[in-house]
């Protein structure tokens, strides 16, 4: 099998001799931001949507990242040197490279790079039969709508819930649910959808976004509520939604049965409509 490629600030090189400096600021401070996107048979799935927000990550950090278009296009013969397939789109962007100062310089240049990876879907049974998760206290900082390449907290987190065994870890701030540490969260109650509001905690999420637009287009009414974590627990249906999670159904909450403790009809129902868009 032959080496994958990657993107490296304007080259496409075997992964073996990719390198960017040690004193790029994303490896000093994590500085930077990024971008995931799901690759469908070699189409990828609302690009422009994740190419607009990298370029609002990169503003709200002062980050001069231009040319989205030629980055669109670097992104697309990446793929086509790897195959196209299923790949999942990796995208980062750092402020660039200079001697280490917590202050940067204005005229800096920033280091963009790449991957293409083959992805890897959970297996069909996972969604079948739910995911378990963790509920945590959220101690991030508070411009979680930004799409920080500085992940420490939700990595121990979803570290944590991996350890516990369950799948997500969902973070709770002041007894409300904002996200999971890799996910958005919507519950089910009764034939209603509903799922936090954003601010500045919360990730704007394409799923999100996305699985909103089909409920509404198949009559299901969506609420941008505050959800508290005892709402959560009693809700009949819980669910997370993400670019590589895409929809899964979660039943268990701190080990307390969701609904039936089976995923329910509003997920998989969802996650049907889901699959459709993405392959249609």
């Amino acid at each position: 099998m032959s080496e994958p490629v990657v993107y490296v600030d304007g080259r496409f090189v075997e992964c073996s001799r990719a390198a960017v400096s040690i004193e790029d600021r994303g490896y000093q401070f994590g500085d930077g931001v990024y971008e995931v996107a799901r690759v469908y048979d070699g189409r990828p799935f609302k690009m422009r949507e994740h190419l607009d927000r990298l370029a609002r990550s990169a503003r709200a950090i002062r980050m001069d990242l231009r040319g989205l278009d030629s980055l669109e296009r670097d992104a697309l013969e990446l793929l086509h040197l790897n195959g196209w397939g299923n790949r999942d789109l990796y995208i980062q962007a750092t402020r660039g490279a200079c001697p280490r100062s917590h202050c940067f310089p204005r005229d800096l240049e920033p280091v963009v790079v790449m991957t293409a990876r083959e992805a890897h879907p959970y297996p069909p049974a996972l969604r079948r039969q739910g995911v378990a998760a963790i509920t945590l206290s959220d101690d991030r900082w508070a411009r979680c709508y930004i799409k920080s390449i500085s992940l420490l907290s939700n990595v121990l987190a979803k570290q944590k819930a991996r350890d516990e065994g369950a799948f997500e870890a969902i973070y709770i701030r002041d007894g409300f649910m904002s996200e999971g540490s890799s996910t958005n969260v919507f519950i089910v109650e009764g034939d209603s959808l509903v799922t936090p509001p954003l601010t500045n905690y919360i990730l704007p999420g394409i799923t999100r976004a996305t699985v909103i637009g089909l409920a509404t287009g198949c009559g299901i009414p969506v609420a941008e509520e505050s959800v508290s974590r005892e709402r959560l627990l009693v809700a009949d249906e819980v669910f997370l939604t993400g670019t590589t999670t895409e929809v899964m159904p979660v039943v268990t909450v701190d080990g307390v049965r969701i609904g039936c403790g089976a995923p329910g009809r509003t997920a998989l129902r969802l996650f049907e409509q889901y699959m459709r868009l993405v392959t249609g």
